[in-house]
């Protein structure tokens, strides 16, 4: 008796708690739309306008962002990364009475398998919908959990019971919802000398789940493919699933980037109907525009 009085006291606490950090997260969240349609989510990043969202949910260099409060924003794609799924956007915070609630990131190394989080998205073309859900799993570039994602969520904040951003929601895995971590967004974010420009195919990927639940397999499936890239030149098609490089498996959402930096010679495992196929990559002979 005396533990489920304990029990009574503490859960309308924790209901007031949650609302109150559903409140602070939602002040930091963005729809994102291409035309007319709801195509995800987004979190202001910074007080300047900078936005940071899915790659797959910036499939234009221009967008509308829409702001908690109804307001709309012409927002340019400043920076994207494909293999990450990742992309910044930004919206001119200038403006008058503009007044942007940036999120506060928080420091992934805190977190512990088991600790409740949240997540504000817009799925379905709902505007700031809220889930929770708790900890799964902890990965060197991601955090898993048992929240429910829906189409829209993408691109939306994972959060610790704080408020704090500790990802960006990205895909669902057999249930579980994967998100990019906030240390790897601050590291995308990081500007490099274009000497030190990592080599990019010049596609954008969806990544996904392959396999059976006993033996999944990451997968990155082409949406687009960009005019004279190294993509296009190997031969990489829409629809195709990129499942590895030169024989190693994807593991993480960053591994194709890595894996290609290796050697100018590499050799691509695709899905393609259903069957795996190899394509050859040589970044010595092809000449390409492509920046992404």
């Amino acid at each position: 008796m005396e533990i489920w009085n304990h029990m009574s006291i503490t859960f309308p606490n924790l209901s007031t708690e949650l609302e109150d950090v559903a409140e602070k997260i939602s002040q930091s969240s963005v729809k994102i739309r291409h035309g007319n349609i709801g195509i995800g989510s987004g979190v202001v990043w910074k007080s300047d306008g900078l936005i940071i969202t899915n790659a797959h949910v910036a499939v234009s260099e221009k967008l509308t962002v829409e702001l908690c409060d109804g307001r709309e924003f012409q927002a340019v794609r400043t920076k994207i990364d494909p293999t990450k799924d990742l992309a910044a956007l930004k919206i001119d915070a200038d403006c008058a009475n503009v007044n942007l609630n940036p999120a506060t990131i928080s420091d992934r190394k805190n977190l512990r398998v088991g600790e409740i989080v949240l997540a504000v998205g817009n799925p379905l073309g709902d505007t700031n919908a809220v889930t929770t859900g708790i900890i799964s799993q902890i990965h060197q570039n991601s955090v898993i959990s048992d929240i429910q994602l829906y189409p829209g969520n993408s691109g939306g904040a994972m959060t610790d019971s704080s408020g704090n951003i500790i990802g960006i929601n990205t895909m669902i895995a057999y249930g579980l919802a994967v998100a990019i971590s906030s240390q790897t967004v601050e590291r995308f974010l990081t500007t490099v000398n274009d000497n030190d420009k990592p080599r990019k195919l010049g596609v954008t990927l969806k990544p996904l789940i392959i396999g059976t639940s006993k033996q999944p397999t990451l997968g990155l499936l082409v949406l687009s493919v960009n005019r004279h890239s190294y993509a296009e030149a190997s031969g990489i098609q829409i629809g195709d699933i990129l499942i590895g490089v030169s024989g190693r498996l994807f593991r993480q959402l960053d591994d194709l980037t890595n894996y290609l930096q290796v050697g100018n010679h590499s050799e691509l495992q695709i899905i393609r109907g259903g069957k795996q196929i190899n394509l050859n990559l040589d970044f010595d002979n092809y000449k390409t525009t492509s920046e992404v």
